[in-house]
């Protein structure tokens, strides 16, 4: 196949994807199912929260932390989901990354108040964030995963989830105390 086959190929292969998650989403996933229901209070609730306990002192170096993990958690995602490792079986849209609600809303506000409970009261961060990771990988996913909103595949498991969330919670606290170190340097000027 020269490249123009190829991207025609692809191409018509998208669009067959597209058909069939679109297919499979007004059938198994739409507004009138319970799972797009939980999906929808797993991504509104945290939000709501966040709302009322977001440190408005910190406001914007709590929410760059969360930001960071939004970010780096939805890369990893969409990469695991892409190569079938791990699957969110239902979800908002068809057109949205599949565990938006999860990437987006569970694991960014959780971090982010441990985030901001843990610098606040001078606690250890790490452990915490030890600590928490556990729990959304041996708790709340395998929760996901009883409820059939979450599926492994290729030997992928809880474990690696709490790999994945250590690795993107302390990337997300390094790049946080890097641009704090800068910030800082250049208010001294």
């Amino acid at each position: 196949m020269d490249y123009r086959e190829y991207w025609d190929e692809i191409y018509v292969k998208t669009e067959q994807f597209n058909e069939l998650i679109s297919a499979y989403w007004n059938t198994y996933s739409n507004i009138g199912t319970w799972q797009f229901w939980v999906t929808l209070l797993f991504f509104v609730l945290p939000l709501v929260l966040l709302f009322f306990t977001v440190d408005r002192d910190r406001i914007f170096e709590v929410l760059f932390f969360g930001y960071t993990v939004h970010i780096l958690w939805t890369y990893a995602s969409m990469f695991l989901e892409r190569m079938n490792f791990m699957n969110h079986t239902y979800f908002l849209l068809p057109t949205l990354p599949y565990s938006l609600n999860i990437t987006a809303s569970v694991l960014p506000v959780g971090f982010l108040l441990l985030y901001q409970y843990t610098t606040k009261h001078k606690r250890n961060f790490y452990m915490y964030s030890i600590l928490l990771s556990a729990v959304f990988a041996f708790g709340f996913a395998m929760i996901e995963e009883w409820m059939g909103l979450l599926e492994f595949h290729k030997g992928a498991n809880n474990f690696h989830i709490f790999l994945v969330d250590l690795a993107v919670v302390f990337i997300s606290y390094w790049f946080t105390l890097f641009i704090k170190r800068l910030k800082y340097k250049h208010s001294k000027k």
